[in-house]
């Protein structure tokens, strides 16, 4: 049987600390490592990444729309990339932020989370704006692979609130709602689940909401966008020991040097742990 996607992250994160690292090949971001915007600089970039990184984060988290926009030979260079990454000891999030109905988020769910797909990963994130109910393929392949999934939930993006922060009949919002399902999700699972939500690092206060989901918390948002890991107590509160702090430009920027992007990714880390209660 497959160890599930929660206890393999829960090892990785109590053995490398929480680190998740975005592998996000922007233009710009090619430009600043003196790389050309095409397939080659695309898989240089990769490479490099995973080289200088693999035996020290816990995650990469591949942006798969950076690599699509080359179409099928920046697909190739991404399944290079997620297995590349997977051989080297790394857990591989796929970002590619999927959601649909019925056949539809079922061949999604195969591309991503099949065992024999080569683009199979240990987690995908997901959207459940089509309603939660449209994740069940996913959830029910995720359960079967031992994969895991990250559903959008509280995220960094302002205009993610119009939706988020809707209320619902019943009362609760609708990213309480979806904190809910995870957690129901997860349920008895140890040491930890394997659906967790996205939660971003920028947003503040979450102590009306119940982040005790049993499953990981991916916060992105630490770098480039503004949050610092100092934050984190403060916006996840009891539940920041099952917290995946995301940082992709802030880190990648060191880059080409492979040695600089080793010494920001221990920054970060070391910033990371120094934040987590002692006890």
């Amino acid at each position: 049987m497959t160890e599930p996607f929660g206890a393999r992250l829960r090892r990785a994160m109590d053995e490398r600390g929480p680190l998740c690292v975005g592998i996000d090949p922007h233009a710009s971001l090619l430009s600043e490592w003196g790389l050309d915007d095409d397939v080659a600089g695309l898989e240089r970039f990769s490479r490099t990444v995973v080289e200088a990184l693999s035996d020290r984060v816990a995650v990469f988290k591949p942006q798969s729309a950076f690599f699509e926009r080359f179409g099928s030979r920046g697909v190739a260079v991404l399944e290079k990339t997620v297995q590349e990454a997977r051989a080297a000891g790394a857990l591989v999030l796929m970002d590619a932020k999927r959601g649909d109905i019925g056949s539809t988020m079922a061949a999604y769910a195969e591309a991503f989370l099949r065992k024999d797909s080569p683009l199979f990963s240990d987690a995908l994130t997901v959207s459940p704006y089509l309603g939660y109910g449209s994740l069940s393929p996913a959830i029910a392949l995720a359960r079967e692979s031992g994969a895991g999934l990250f559903v959008l939930a509280l995220t960094s993006n302002p205009e993610g609130g119009e939706v988020q922060h809707a209320v619902r009949v019943d009362g609760r919002n609708v990213g309480a709602t979806m904190l809910g399902h995870l957690a129901a999700e997860n349920l008895g699972e140890e040491p930890l689940g394997s659906f967790g939500a996205v939660v971003g690092a920028t947003l503040g206060d979450l102590s009306s909401y119940d982040l005790d989901i049993n499953g990981p918390l991916l916060a992105p948002g630490v770098g480039a966008q503004g949050a610092t890991p100092a934050d984190l107590p403060r916006v996840f509160g009891a539940a920041i020991r099952n917290v995946v702090p995301n940082v992709s430009r802030g880190l990648l920027r060191h880059g080409p040097d492979a040695g600089a992007l080793r010494a920001s990714a221990d920054r970060f880390a070391q910033q990371i742990r120094a934040a987590q209660p002692t006890a």
